[in-house]
């Protein structure tokens, strides 16, 4: 769609480091469709809608002509090198701004290393758990990580875009001080170094802690319905929450954005199903993509071609005008990322 700005993803995790082999990439790639253990014999993992998506926009940007055999394209980034695949993939996905969940130190980019390669801006969203269970390696007492836990999600709040949670449930009001020291005890005496935090109250506790520090918060759930109480709760009282679900919990996700002024929805791999469930400007486009820099570029064009389908069929029925579908598609594209995660005006 012609004369849209950049588009702004306001998830993803970033990119890996180094080469990829046959053997690596495919592992990156059957995370990206949702497999577990070798593509079945005489396949490739390849042989998925995702696979398909990069081999039809990712050659181009090496060089290559879309639909390339896949052997034809890993041997081309290799002979480009990693580094500067990674750039011209980066810059060439249409996307202008970046919002990192930064994975571990060294695994994947971070958020200066992914605007540096992609040559535009990158934020870097703090994910509320990995904070805490960072805290709880080197804290010897509950007050102890309490108290520290406390202060980095307030160091985190200074230079953060926003906060995430992983929280599958929360109600409509935070867990008192007595029953945190309680659930603290348990996981603390119970946990080895390194263990994932699961306690519920725990990660009840960061959540309105993250609500109290103001910056928007991205609630990354299975299925929304398990925090209707916590959307209702903190209306008018905190910072807007955007709805990231799994699939085929999107529809459900944007109807919840429709009902609270507060909360918005991640459009979701159809479009053509959230934009049906709320207003348009409650809806924004993510990438996901984690590991493979091709995960952008594919990411960013199953989107824009969703919404050039769509808002051709409302052209068509009379609904809308072309002028009206690039408004709507630069909305959910990089408009609404810009208001809600209060990004410059030259962001995106």
């Amino acid at each position: 769609m012609d004369g849209l700005p950049p588009l702004i993803d306001q998830h993803s995790h970033g990119a890996v480091h180094g080469e990829l082999g046959l053997g690596s990439f495919e592992t990156h790639l059957a995370a990206a469709v949702g497999a577990r253990g070798p593509a079945p014999v005489g396949t490739t993992y390849f042989d998925s809608l995702t696979g398909l998506a990069i081999r039809r926009w990712c050659p181009p940007l090496l060089g290559l002509e879309p639909r390339c055999p896949p052997a034809r394209y890993l041997a081309r980034r290799r002979e480009v090198g990693a580094y500067r695949a990674g750039r011209l993939l980066l810059r060439g996905s249409g996307i202008g701004t970046f919002l990192l969940e930064a994975g571990a130190p060294g695994e994947l980019t971070s958020a200066c290393e992914l605007a540096t390669a992609a040559g535009t801006g990158a934020h870097e969203i703090v994910r509320l758990e990995p904070l805490a269970e960072q805290v709880a390696d080197t804290s010897g007492s509950v007050d102890s990580f309490l108290g520290y836990t406390a202060e980095a999600l307030y160091a985190a709040a200074q230079h953060a875009t926003a906060f995430a949670s992983g929280a599958a449930h929360c109600d409509g009001h935070a867990p008192g001080a007595g029953e945190v020291r309680r659930a603290a005890d348990r996981w603390l005496c119970g946990r080895r170094p390194g263990e994932r935090l699961g306690e519920p109250t725990l990660v009840r506790h960061l959540l309105w802690s993250a609500v109290a520090a103001g910056l928007p918060v991205q609630l990354h759930c299975r299925d929304p319905r398990p925090l209707a109480g916590f959307l209702r709760a903190t209306a008018g009282i905190g910072p807007d929450l955007v709805l990231l679900p799994r699939a085929p919990h999107h529809r459900r996700a944007a109807e919840l954005a429709a009902v609270h002024p507060h909360v918005y929805a991640d459009a979701g791999p159809c479009p053509e199903e959230t934009l049906g469930r709320a207003p348009f400007g409650k809806l924004l486009f993510s990438s996901g993509a984690r590991g493979l820099p091709e995960l952008y570029v594919t990411g960013a064009q199953r989107f824009l071609r969703a919404m050039g389908r769509l808002v051709r069929e409302w052209a068509d029925e009379g609904l809308c005008g072309a002028e009206d579908g690039r408004r709507i598609t630069e909305m959910v594209g990089s408009g609404t990322a810009r208001r809600v995660y209060r990004l410059s005006a030259e962001a995106g």
